[in-house]
């Protein structure tokens, strides 16, 4: 049975969408992307872009105040020294005794964990006082500051168990007068025998307590260097590096709240002598 149109002619239409249908086919079938797998991919690569965005704004947040200073140090100490603890030579399987020695062994590991602890509390407490704000909230800013001088309290302990009474009067007492004395005075107030136009006593205290640690830390990266020098493992500077590392962020730390200590000890101008109202 033949159709009317069996033997009309062969119109462009129909060749025109057969060779869109090959086309379309054989794109389908091809190895190379398509256009439509570009869309997928360029919306995940928008994602990822989006989401580093946000964690690098998320650093420069933390990192515009002290605590982030403060707690960046505290973490990288930390993670040295369990590095340190389990990669010490030792009998297979006995990794968690490694680390109940290093965080509750001894007397002096138990005062060294409670201190970090509550640094590691205070610098989240600084971080909060200065988050968002031009001038830090200065009932915050007293408050890590006392936390930080109990937590100096707990570090100048561990530092006498372990040996160092030297360590343990600069960065403990020292640190822990300081940071108590700037919880309890306001800065710019009249303190006893300090002149009144030298730097905020109490800060400089606390930025005074990390000179002889980070000389000790100096001295023993010298010797590690040494001992590198004559073939030893490079592994001999990680612990002195890291640990001066951490007294410069701790240092720098100590900087900003200076500069937040001379902020609000600044009388402020009458309302006929300030910038604008002319």
């Amino acid at each position: 049975m033949r159709f009317d149109n069996d033997h009309a002619p062969f119109r462009r239409d129909d060749a025109l969408s057969e060779w869109r249908t090959a086309s379309a086919l054989a794109e389908l079938l091809s190895f190379e992307p398509s256009s439509l797998d570009a869309k997928p991919k360029a919306a995940g690569s928008g994602r990822t872009a989006e989401a580093l965005s946000r964690f690098a704004a998320a650093i420069r947040t933390r990192m515009a105040g002290p605590g982030g200073y403060y707690n960046l140090g505290n973490a990288l100490g930390l993670v040295m020294g369990v590095t340190i603890q389990l990669t010490a030579p030792q009998r297979s399987g006995m990794r968690g005794a490694a680390l109940f020695d290093y965080f509750a062994g001894s007397s002096s590991a138990v005062a060294l964990t409670l201190a970090t602890l509550v640094f590691f509390c205070s610098g989240e407490v600084y971080h909060r006082a200065w988050a968002g704000r031009d001038v830090p909230d200065p009932a915050l800013n007293r408050l890590a500051d006392l936390l930080s001088g109990i937590g100096a309290i707990g570090l100048g302990t561990a530092l006498f168990l372990f040996g160092q009474p030297v360590l343990a009067a600069t960065a403990g007492l020292l640190h822990a007068l300081g940071k108590f004395g700037s919880a309890a005075y306001r800065p710019g107030a009249c303190v006893p025998g300090w002149p009144v136009g030298w730097p905020d006593p109490f800060r400089s205290a606390v930025l005074a307590s990390r000179l002889p640690a980070m000389l000790a830390a100096a001295l023993s990266m010298g010797a590690a260097l040494r001992e590198v020098w004559l073939g030893g493992s490079p592994a001999l500077v990680a612990a002195p590096l890291t640990l001066l590392a951490c007294y410069l962020l701790w240092a720098r730390a100590d900087l900003l709240l200076f500069a937040d200590s001379a902020s609000e000890s600044a009388p402020a101008l009458p309302d006929t002598a300030r910038p604008g109202d002319a």
